[in-house]
């Protein structure tokens, strides 16, 4: 638990202290790698059952990873936790394998056109999607 005091002064110089309580921080690996634990409650199924239970934090960006057999279709994606321009050291990351693989001409048009970033477009696109294997890892 975090206290902080602020100091504040009016425009009559008064001094006013305030004492606030910050709420607990977010262990995103603890609480991202819960859904790894539980796999088997989201694998065969579309993305956006798992994206529907992730109440306290949600992806904020998605990257392709390269598929070394066929350069054409992706079949693995990674999302992060953290808005790309405030990288954070050791980083909690989710990768998931897809049941089919995904057109890279879609996906990179669509991470082009959102800047990697998790829109709604994004939400809709991978909702749909079979989850296969999911690995969370820093």
């Amino acid at each position: 638990m975090f206290i902080f005091l602020c100091i504040h002064c009016d425009a009559q110089s008064n001094i006013i202290i305030k004492k606030s309580q910050d709420k607990a921080v977010l262990d995103t690996l603890q609480y991202i790698k819960t859904f790894e634990v539980n796999k088997k409650e989201y694998i065969g199924k579309p993305f956006s059952y798992m994206l529907g239970r992730m109440i306290k934090i949600r992806p904020q960006t998605v990257w392709i990873i390269p598929n070394s057999v066929d350069s054409m279709v992706v079949q693995k994606s990674l999302f992060r936790f953290y808005d790309m321009n405030y990288p954070i050291m050791n980083e909690t990351k989710m990768m998931i394998t897809w049941e089919t693989g995904l057109l890279y001409k879609t996906v990179n048009f669509n991470n082009r056109r959102n800047k990697f970033y998790f829109s709604e477009s994004e939400k809709r696109f991978y909702g749909s999607k079979i989850v296969k294997n999911i690995l969370v890892y820093r």
